[in-house]
């Protein structure tokens, strides 16, 4: 599966969150957030594997009973079933994969 650069496919999530899934396969789903400043993901858990990178603004996030400040080029990984939630602290864009697909994520068609 191949995706060209777009301005379309992006859907808000929640105030101020956008979501747009990039590409995807058997096993991963590989998903870019927008999120303006101030925006809050909140507390939630699900059964996949989630690991990300900012690729620019600034972020907190609160990851099971860590807190962790990141910046352009930092990265995490998520366990599943642990809870996590993030604030916004700037405008910010990051790149996240999920392992299983997130059916939730796949584009509409």
């Amino acid at each position: 599966m191949f995706a060209k650069k777009s301005p379309n496919g992006y859907n808000e999530v929640l105030p101020g969150i956008m979501l747009k899934t990039q590409v995807h396969g058997e096993k991963t789903l590989m998903a870019e957030f927008r999120l303006d400043k101030g925006s809050l993901l909140p507390t939630h858990t699900h059964p996949h594997e989630q690991t990300g990178m900012l690729i620019s603004g600034r972020l907190r996030l609160f990851i099971g009973d860590d807190v962790f400040d990141a910046e352009a080029g930092d990265s995490w990984c998520i366990p599943g079933g642990v809870e996590h939630r993030a604030e916004a602290v700037d405008d910010a864009v990051a790149i996240e994969v999920f392992s299983p697909v997130r059916e939730d994520y796949l584009p509409q068609h």
